[in-house]
């Protein structure tokens, strides 16, 4: 694949109205433990475009070119081709029943393969394959027509590269182990042949060459169904269809013959209807492909990345990736059982039963950060709806999955902060119930002869993550730590007196865990103490083959979790600087490696995210930035991750869970959000990821309408002068207990003072005046 960064520069820009325009693995060190790959293991004061060439990208991709709101996904790969009909399922990433490739026919191998959106916010996809004397151009989009319905919609030109004309048979593979029915070609004459094409970037044909290209493409129609001839239609072209080859798992088919210059390339225009179209309702649009293109155009760049109050203004790369990933979670939002809810991706996960419950906590937190306020609440509804009469809420994972109970609470208890209490006591029953139902686990597992139900945690449970099957873990105690605490704290807040018995139960299931993880630190071969997730009486870490075994940093991401945003231990806990510690060792292409389902020589994208912010909130913000770009690195270069992928090293490990995943998507933004804008319990933390990278651009920052614990905020960071300049003002909602700003910005600017505002300085960092709602700080 060709090297990204050109690609990078070329494309995105500051978000506002226009913002739809918008190496080896690491050796081991003596003690044992992997080091990082980069050369720079903390971020360095390069611009953040020169850190962001997506050189850890994966080799193998999909994405989506769908609709918000759109049941129908339109998955294209990495080479252009349409994947069609995945069922659902781990592990079945690569299970489409139907795939269509492009290609060109002949013996010259593909030179190169280039793909990219025509922007981040605009799913229109173009794919270009390369051979020695032309290269197959293709661009992918869907409409969605008030008289013909949903359809995907592929044109197909061939160029020359090396000579004035060439002679070209471009092929289409459809893969289907349903009978295919290949229709006779039909003709008819196009209403308007001359305006067919019209609308298309870079067409440099004259008016009689239109003419004569669009009537003979729409003088032709062929089509092919599936299930044979009394089957639905899936695919009409413009031009004349013939079998290459039949197998019997699909077939080849060959486009017409035709030649191509420069000028006058050859073009095809290929549907596939979605919504059970026959011909007839899509036939005018097939006559008219420039028509449709520039509908989708129209439609994209009309649509916003955020709603209602907010708005972002982000130098590139970071508004790039923050319109992507709004895309992404749009595309993505569709109705489940009469609830619009944010899915997590268009394959693996599309025909799960329930709603991926932790997911949901962070893709719901983004989506409030997008402005996506209705919405959030809509899905926080669809998620309780799984609350079952125990009171326990049971999500996609299954029932072992106790942690999802408390995750439903944690997530209800931050869409409450983050609305300032909207719609909370209307749920106030549902929340007592499902903490009531944590402690009676944690009851009946003490006389279950385990050695959860021993030290006085939650049952035996699913710890996901790396960890399969129901074991004696910690994962689901910890998060219910994180859960109880969030509750318990607004509970008291809010004044409900019936959360009592529950803060008494939280007392005594934090001081068991802690009594727990005395008795089941390890020693890490780097020197550090930790806390395994799967404790040591399991079977598995004495399996004879060392291979099988569970890595230290197996589910970690539950312990990430209750450190932030769960908040359930002190900086200092040895607990968790055993947790930054084996983040940092297992640290693999800028991020940590091995702490997921690929168990070797691979990494769970979006966990790097997980530690972060866990780095972000301990103030190791040049740890932080350097994992988040690691991270920015590992996208597609449409700007979307893979759930799990291999190292770029390995040999031995395939490719892992849905893509575009959107809790990815999620963490993204989150991120973007919490580097200007960090809430930490109730101090409020400014700029806390503004470093000497992110200013070497010299350009702004800004959000408004941000939503947080103390009401919305309006931020915005400026070069003046010499210097920088923050405008700040927080709108109707409680004070903070401390606002924090830097005492140095960068390595060069100094704080010279803070007008509107009282402050002092603490141990290098500025703390302004909690009750102050509007103040402006300068740095010179």
């Amino acid at each position: 694949m060709i090297h990204r960064r050109q690609f990078l520069t070329s494309v995105g820009g500051a978000v506002g109205a226009a913002a739809v325009d918008s190496g080896a693995q690491a050796a081991a060190d003596p003690s044992g433990v992997a080091a990082t790959t980069s050369g720079n293991p903390v971020c360095c004061s390069q611009a953040p475009a020169s850190l962001v060439d997506f050189r850890y990208s994966p080799t193998e991709w999909q994405h989506i070119f769908c609709l918000p709101g759109d049941v129908w996904k339109g998955v294209i790969g990495e080479r252009g081709d349409l994947r069609y009909g995945h069922r659902g399922g781990w592990g079945r990433e690569k299970c489409f029943p139907e795939v269509v490739e492009f290609f060109l026919n002949g013996m010259g191998p593909d030179m190169d393969v280039r793909q990219e959106l025509e922007a981040p916010g605009v799913p229109i996809i173009h794919t270009r394959i390369d051979r020695p004397e032309a290269y197959l151009a293709q661009t992918t989009f869907a409409t969605n027509q008030a008289d013909e319905g949903r359809v995907d919609n592929v044109i197909l030109e061939v160029r020359p590269r090396t000579k004035a004309e060439i002679h070209a048979c471009p092929m289409v593979a459809i893969s289907s182990k349903r009978e295919l029915a290949l229709h006779p070609t039909q003709r008819e004459l196009a209403a308007n042949p001359t305006a067919a094409w019209n609308g298309l970037s870079g067409d440099q044909n004259s008016v009689a060459d239109q003419r004569e290209l669009a009537a003979n493409r729409a003088a032709a129609i062929s089509t092919v169904r599936l299930g044979g001839e009394g089957g639905a239609l899936f695919m009409a072209t413009d031009a004349h269809l013939s079998v290459d080859d039949l197998t019997g798992t699909g077939a080849r088919l060959a486009l017409n013959t035709g030649s191509a210059t420069g000028h006058k390339p050859l073009r095809y225009f290929l549907r596939f209807p979605q919504a059970g179209q026959d011909l007839e309702r899509i036939k005018g649009g097939l006559q008219n492909p420039g028509a449709m293109l520039t509908a989708a155009r129209e439609y994209w760049h009309s649509w916003k990345p955020f709603q209602g109050e907010v708005s972002w203004r982000l130098p590139r790369p970071y508004s790039d990736f923050l319109v992507a990933c709004a895309r992404n979670l749009r595309q993505l939002h569709y109705p489940v059982k009469n609830r619009n809810v944010f899915w997590v991706g268009p394959t693996t996960y599309s025909h799960v039963v329930g709603l991926p419950v932790v997911d949901s906590n962070f893709i719901l937190e983004a989506a409030r950060y997008l402005g996506y306020d209705a919405e959030a609440w809509e899905h926080v509804e669809a998620e309780w709806a799984g609350q079952i009469e125990s009171g326990q809420v049971v999500g996609a994972a299954g029932a072992t999955m106790w942690k999802d109970t408390a995750i439903a609470a944690f997530t209800l208890v931050r869409q409450s902060e983050l609305s300032q209490d909207e719609k909370f006591h209307g749920m106030r029953s549902n929340l007592l119930g499902s903490l009531h139902c944590l402690k009676a686990l944690r009851d009946k597992a003490r006389s279950d002869g385990s050695a959860n139900g021993r030290y006085g945690l939650l049952p035996r449970g699913y710890a996901d993550g790396g960890i399969e099957g129901v074991r004696s873990e910690f994962t689901n105690t910890v998060w219910a730590l994180a859960g109880l605490r969030a509750a318990t704290e607004a509970a008291t807040r809010l004044g409900f007196q019936e959360f009592e018995p529950v803060r008494q139960f939280y007392g005594e299931l934090r001081q068991s865990f802690f009594a727990a993880a005395r008795e089941e630190m390890r020693r890490h071969p780097g020197g550090f103490d930790y806390l395994p997730m799967l404790m040591k009486d399991d079977p598995q870490w004495t399996v004879p083959d060392e291979w099988d075994r569970p890595r230290p940093q197996s589910a970690q991401w539950a312990l990430c979790h209750a450190i932030c945003p769960g908040l359930v231990f002190d900086k200092n806990d040895p607990i968790v600087k055993g947790h930054i510690a084996l983040m940092q060792a297992c640290t693999q292409e800028d991020v940590p490696a091995e702490t997921g389902w690929i168990p070797h020589e691979g990494l769970w994208a979006y966990n790097a995210m997980h530690v972060a912010q866990v780095y972000l909130w301990a103030g190791l913000r040049d740890w932080a930035d350097s994992t988040f770009h690691g991270y920015l690195n590992h996208a597609s270069p449409l700007y979307a991750w893979r759930e799990e992928q291999p190292l770029r090293g390995s040999v031995v490990n395939r490719y892992v869970g849905d893509m575009p995943h959107n809790w990815a998507s999620a963490e993204c933004i989150r991120y973007l959000r919490h580097m200007l804008a960090f809430e930490d319990g109730q101090d409020l933390r400014l700029l806390a990821g503004i470093g000497a990278g992110q200013l070497a651009a010299g350009e702004p920052y800004a959000v408004t309408g941000t939503p947080t614990r103390f009401g919305r905020l309006n931020l915005e960071l400026e070069p003046h002068g010499a210097g920088w300049r923050m405008k700040f003002e927080r709108l109707a909602g409680p004070a903070p207990g401390v606002v924090q700003i830097p005492g140095m910005l960068g390595d060069r600017a100094r704080l010279s003072g803070v007008s509107g505002a009282k402050f002092r300085q603490e141990d290098g960092l500025i703390l302004v005046e909690p009750s102050a709602r509007s103040w402006t700080a300068e740095w010179i």
